[in-house]
């Protein structure tokens, strides 16, 4: 039998979801960090009116899509690429920038395929220690090797939801070497936006890539969109590795319906924030510790991994799936959604009498 080559056949498959309940049907879902609400009331009629072009391939180039980018975020159009999700664009970065030569570097509880996008590279990862699981300028700077060729960071982090400030990211920038590119992924940026200062032109500076998604703030995880701002240079390499025809014309259609309606998007981080927050509070009432999340999720620390093991059982049990996070070197975490608020305040009950159950 034709065997993979040896990189890839001693990589570890992607840890996906378990959504499985515990009679092995599919569960309600808090693990995915979906929207709880469907993407803006104009997507759907786009979709609808897409439809008719069904026929045709895809816009390669996102033309219009990227133009209502550009002009959004004031950022130049031609610096745009468009991804299936921004994961293909982690993907094919890693791809042309990190191999066997060119290490990879990401903070230690950093969005898991950060990993396996650089081992498909066949690149070291190297991780850099976090500072209350927040990702450390400072830490990230001192890993840094002769070899190392990629920086990534997630920010918010994924699954850690905490963040650093503009101002630091730039401060890591400046401090790393100018051969080192820095992507920076910010899936959950539209849920912190109001904190900061923007930091798409550190793209045009060079050496940095910014990416965002359309998966998360406006519900359109099933559609498959993500877009970041490069560098030209950067760009032009990663086209060549980029999957031509990769965003479907329903996809582009919706991304640009979505971008439309920005109060739409806005209401849903507002939304999004006061369940979390309300979650949080109830948690910490329980004795749970929840580190302070600038995404649509909490990371829930339940201190051990067996402690872990056993609220995730009972929650299967009373029809509530969450995410482990030992692929992200946080056994003894739980990551939940903030998905819909029958299905949160189910989990946050199940939770509570798990505790109660633990008791001596």
């Amino acid at each position: 039998m034709t065997r993979a080559r040896k990189h890839v056949a001693a990589m570890a498959p992607y840890a996906l979801a378990d959504l499985g309940g515990t009679d092995g049907r599919p569960a309600p879902s808090l693990a995915q960090n979906e929207s709880f609400r469907p993407p803006c009331p104009g997507t759907f009629e786009a979709v609808v009116a897409a439809m008719a072009d069904a026929a045709l391939y895809p816009d390669p180039d996102w033309t219009e899509l990227r133009s209502m980018i550009a002009t959004r975020h004031g950022v130049e159009p031609d610096s745009i690429l468009c991804g299936s999700g921004s994961l293909e664009l982690i993907g094919c970065l890693a791809r042309a920038f990190a191999g066997p030569n060119r290490a990879a570097l990401a903070p230690a509880h950093a969005y898991p395929y950060f990993r396996s996008a650089a081992q498909a590279s066949e690149a070291r990862f190297d991780t850099a220690p976090e500072s209350d699981r927040t990702a450390s300028a400072d830490a990230l700077l001192e890993a840094v090797r002769p070899d190392t060729g990629c920086v990534f960071l997630a920010n918010p982090g994924n699954p850690t939801g905490t963040r650093i400030p503009a101002a630091e990211v730039r401060r890591l920038r400046r401090g790393l070497r100018e051969d080192i590119l820095l992507v920076v992924d910010e899936a959950y940026g539209e849920f912190a936006d109001h904190l900061d200062a923007p930091v798409f032109d550190m793209a045009a500076a060079g050496n940095t890539v910014i990416l965002r998604t359309f998966s998360k703030a406006y519900g359109l995880a099933g559609c498959r969109v993500g877009w970041g701002t490069f560098p030209k240079g950067i760009a032009v390499e990663v086209r060549k590795v980029l999957n031509p025809g990769n965003v479907s014309a329903i996809s582009q259609a919706a991304a640009r319906a979505a971008l439309r309606d920005d109060a739409y998007m806005r209401e849903t981080c507002a939304l999004v924030a006061a369940r979390r927050d309300q979650a949080a509070r109830k948690l910490a009432m329980l004795g749970i510790r929840c580190h302070s999340s600038f995404a649509n999720f909490l990371l829930l620390d339940l201190e051990t991994q067996e402690r872990a093991r056993s609220a995730e059982t009972r929650l299967r049990s009373g029809g509530a799936v969450l995410r482990a996070q030992g692929a992200a070197a946080l056994p003894h975490c739980l990551r939940m959604t903030i998905g819909p608020e029958r299905e949160l305040d189910n989990a946050v009950c199940l939770l509570e009498t798990w505790i109660g159950e633990s008791m001596p």
